[in-house]
């Protein structure tokens, strides 16, 4: 009972950092999508997915409770995913996938300047009551998170976990 009050509490503060009028960039504007094929980089969580590729496809929901469900996603090493995003929530949420600290350097800069406007083929930003979508190819062995760096929601503990094992 006492955790659950707690929680509520982290989101409350979450939402309210937030979702402040500085926040125009993660407010409830898309991100216009830039046309073409996704810029394909290696990255030590693996490479942006083509279509054809994924064999799978993981729902995942991003809830103003400051949470993903599923929290804990595993996949196989090699294997291409569609990441369907929905946003169930009244704000602005995003989904990035990459390594712990990657995240954490990259939340920290958000909460510095919540205005920043990025768009790599490893992020979405899904506006209240909207879908999005993600194709990654895990290439790389490990556990990866992934998060939601709007400035105050990874730091409520808005992150999930993505296991790489073998095929």
């Amino acid at each position: 009972m006492q955790s659950s009050k707690r929680n509520l509490l982290v989101a409350a503060a979450a939402l309210f950092l937030g979702a402040g009028s500085d926040v125009r960039a993660h407010r409830d504007e898309e991100h216009p999508k830039k046309s073409g094929p996704a810029k394909k980089e290696q990255k030590d969580w693996g490479i942006a997915g083509d279509v054809k590729s994924a064999k799978r496809t993981i729902e995942v929901r991003m809830l103003d409770t400051m949470r993903f469900s599923p929290e804990r996603i595993a996949v196989r090493l090699g294997e291409t995913v569609r990441f369907t995003l929905r946003n169930t929530g009244k704000v602005m949420h995003e989904f990035v996938i990459g390594t712990k600290p990657e995240n954490e350097k990259h939340a920290a800069l958000m909460m510095k300047f919540p205005d920043m406007e990025h768009d790599e083929p490893y992020m979405a930003h899904v506006p209240p009551g909207k879908s999005g979508e993600i194709l990654w190819t895990f290439n790389r062995p490990g556990e990866f998170e992934f998060a939601c760096l709007i400035a105050g929601h990874y730091q409520a503990g808005m992150a999930g976990t993505v296991s790489v094992g073998a095929a």
